[in-house]
């Protein structure tokens, strides 16, 4: 390749090891290498992900990631660190991880962290308790999508009909 272009190509593939896990590679020529990282949502599912459930390779790839930027493994820390307490129902540690998240420099996780703490008794319990309304919440987004089937088409007394049928 001529111009600036490829002698920028040319110096990145020099620079970067061609089996790197952090790199998906595609081959433009041959000893020319064009590199491209993972996508924002690529990453963010195996941050979400459990540990234990990512691929070899893709363990190495979000390790390679993360210590490439030290906030993103700040936040996956916090993030596995909830998940942990969600899953093994810790709600009693919630004022600690609040804490933790408040000391790092992340903007997205203090709007979360402020949104738990203006209902954090209700949070702790549901974190806590083993009780859901997850059934309840289901039968409410059931009715408020016929409602929104029916928007501006019938009036009450139909809507009325169908949550009957359909429950």
């Amino acid at each position: 390749m001529d111009g600036a272009g490829g002698d920028r190509a040319g110096r990145l593939s020099g620079q970067l090891p061609a089996g790197s896990p952090y790199f998906r590679e595609k081959r433009l020529s041959p000893g020319l290498v064009a590199v491209r990282p993972p996508s924002p949502r690529v990453v963010a599912g195996w941050i979400l992900r459990r540990p234990d459930t990512l691929t070899e390779a893709e363990g190495l790839r979000l390790e390679a990631v993360l210590v490439h930027c030290p906030e993103l493994d700040a936040l996956a820390g916090h993030v596995r660190s909830f998940g942990r307490m969600l899953t093994e129902r810790q709600g009693e540690r919630l004022p600690q991880w609040l804490d933790a998240v408040r000391r790092d420099d992340l903007p997205g996780l203090h709007a979360l962290a402020a949104g738990i703490d203006r209902d954090r008794d209700a949070v702790i319990a549901g974190l806590t308790l083993p009780w859901s309304s997850g059934v309840v919440e289901g039968h409410v987004n059931r009715i408020k999508m016929l409602k929104r089937q029916m928007f501006g088409r019938a009036g009450f007394a139909l809507l009325r009909k169908r949550i009957l049928i359909y429950s």
